[in-house]
């Protein structure tokens, strides 16, 4: 649904529209647009008081709000705004097909309320990932003494940044969802960059070949570099399809030695021989791993592709070094949390997904394995049989526990298991404790669920806070 031929400025002004969803996108979006003139009308499904608050404080500035209905297109409707979680065949959207009207994200409208000198954007999207690289490209295009921002996905609305004016940033550092994308078709990124593809949000797509696609939007009309993962195939399948501009570049990373045109570790250096003046015979260094924090593989491979970004843009070898140096990862990714009785007890609650697990238990030798919650309709037997060697003990919890108990039963059976009956948040406690009991000196009790945490917890943040928290109870209960 949509056009992607549709790529110009609108007359905001003659304009009746409807923005779908009462979230911090949509509301961004409906003042937006109200304060460009146009008449808004914000639906969405809810009635809670918290929907009502919302309402009454929009309607105070003029702008219409229905609730309790989310699927009759409101009469006299031009455009449609849609909040990234809405699925292309909601009720509302069908009917604004029929109408001939289109649909588009909070991401179209500003990529359209841009003016002619605005800020180019680097843009960074992914399975997995996308927020930590997003970070740390903006802490290296500070360091670059760079006006910029992390914005999208990552929780500042970027309607609400473009509406600062063009002359208030450099460059922005761009985070984008598969949803954000799918209903972006004007998009046309500086340089972006896909840093993985693993099954997700298949419910939302449809299948992953339409996942992927919305995914590979991102380098649509790219003018300088698309950034790919020389380690996922399917990364660089999206820049071969790709209609670039021309003299735009594929840039590949990876964990291994360098080829030109691409960015990687040579000896416990990060490298650059893609924006270097001979990338057959010269290689430029960027980093120490040791800049990297942590520096688990796939957190190198995130930083590899933030630098190459910040390249594409030009900035120079030592503002990425200093930009790694001073990123700070969000909680809860590989956070290390304490050592208790010569044991690591590492956070990834992050990890909701398996591929993010499978990068988490990657960085460790010896792990007692904290895990489970929502499957989401993932299999867990790859993951399984990829890390197995790793595994001194797994401790499993939550609504779907049994699928991975089943994959470990198949690939990793000689691994010691405790399976926690529970769902309630005490389960965490109990959970740790079951942990330390199963590991040694020298060992990482690692959560890293490849679940969702919405059976127990009311999102992964407090998944990662209560397990902070039994560690801590251990520790004190052991010291």
């Amino acid at each position: 649904m949509g056009s992607p031929e549709v790529t110009t400025a609108l007359d905001w002004q003659s304009m009746n529209i409807t923005v779908a969803g009462l979230g911090v996108s949509g509301i961004s979006a409906a003042r937006a647009l109200a304060g460009l003139g146009a008449s808004v009308t914000v639906v969405d499904g809810g009635s809670s008081e918290a929907h009502r608050e919302r309402a009454a404080s929009l309607e105070g500035e003029g702008i219409s709000v229905r609730l309790a209905d989310a699927e009759t297109l409101p009469e006299g409707t031009d455009l449609v705004v849609t909040s990234p979680g809405w699925k292309p065949g909601s009720p509302l959207f069908r009917a604004a097909a029929e109408a001939g009207v289109d649909v588009v994200g909070d991401v179209e409208v500003a990529w359209r309320l841009r003016g002619p000198d605005a800020a180019p954007w680097l843009a960074i999207t992914g399975t997995n990932g996308k927020t930590t690289t997003t970070q740390m490209l903006a802490s290296i295009l500070a360091a670059a003494g760079l006006r910029t921002a992390a914005v999208g996905n990552i929780g500042t609305p970027i309607v609400d940044v473009v509406q600062e004016g063009d002359d208030a940033y450099d460059v922005l550092a761009v985070e984008l969802s598969s949803y954000q994308l799918h209903w972006a078709p004007s998009l046309r990124a500086h340089s972006a960059a896909v840093l993985n593809l693993a099954p997700d949000h298949l419910d939302w797509h449809g299948s992953m070949e339409a996942y992927a696609a919305d995914k590979g939007r991102i380098y649509e009309g790219n003018r300088v570099a698309c950034v790919y993962n020389m380690a996922d195939k399917v990364t660089e399948d999206l820049v071969r399809g790709a209609d670039v501009e021309e003299g735009c570049r594929a840039v590949g990373f990876t964990l291994g030695t360098p080829g030109p045109s691409q960015l990687g570790v040579v000896e416990g250096i990060l490298v650059d021989r893609a924006f270097v003046e001979d990338r057959h015979k010269q290689a430029q260094e960027l980093a120490e791993i040791a800049d990297v924090n942590p520096p688990a593989p796939h957190n190198i491979a995130n930083a590899l592709a933030a630098a190459a970004l910040a390249r594409a843009f030009g900035v120079p070898a030592a503002a990425v070094r200093d930009g790694l140096r001073a990123f700070r990862p969000d909680a809860h990714r590989i956070q290390h949390v304490a050592d208790v009785d010569r044991v690591a007890y590492i956070d990834d609650s992050k990890a909701t997904n398996t591929h993010a697990a499978e990068a988490s238990l990657a960085a460790y030798e010896s792990i007692v394995w904290i895990a489970g919650g929502l499957a989401k309709g993932a299999t867990f037997d790859e993951l399984v049989a990829k890390s197995a060697k790793r595994l001194r003990g797994v401790v499993l919890f939550g609504a779907d526990r049994a699928l991975i108990r089943e994959a470990l039963a198949r690939h990793a059976p000689e691994v010691p298991v405790v399976d926690l009956d529970r769902t309630d948040t005490g389960a965490m406690l109990a959970a740790v404790r079951e942990a330390a009991r199963l590991s040694e000196p020298g060992d990482t009790v690692l959560l890293a669920p490849a679940c969702a945490s919405m059976d127990m917890f009311t999102n992964y943040n407090k998944r990662g806070d209560a397990f902070a928290e039994a560690v801590r109870e251990l520790g004190a209960v052991d010291g």
